[in-house]
């Protein structure tokens, strides 16, 4: 782990896309801005684990369709065009 010291105002730039700016420092809390690329995911320590715990569930409340459900379906729907079966 990089360990840096730095004062309000000053900067810190993660590779070509990142950017890490102290904006201020009052006793014990510091208030920083990020600048990164939208599909870099941004999250506060404490909602890392949270959100760690949200997929597991998320994935815990999927079920597998049955072969003979998935006949029966793609039976009632072959005959059906692209859009009755969106519309």
């Amino acid at each position: 782990m990089l360990v840096l010291s730095r004062k309000a105002g000053q900067r810190i730039h993660i590779g070509d896309d990142i950017v890490v700016e102290v904006r201020r420092v009052a006793g014990n809390r510091v208030t920083i801005a990020l600048e990164a690329p939208r599909d870099v995911r941004i999250l506060r320590g404490e909602l890392q684990q949270a959100a760690t715990e949200f997929e597991i569930e998320d994935e815990a409340e999927t079920y597998p369709v049955s072969s003979a459900v998935a006949s029966r379906l793609s039976e009632l729907t072959s005959h059906m065009t692209s859009s009755e079966m969106v519309g």
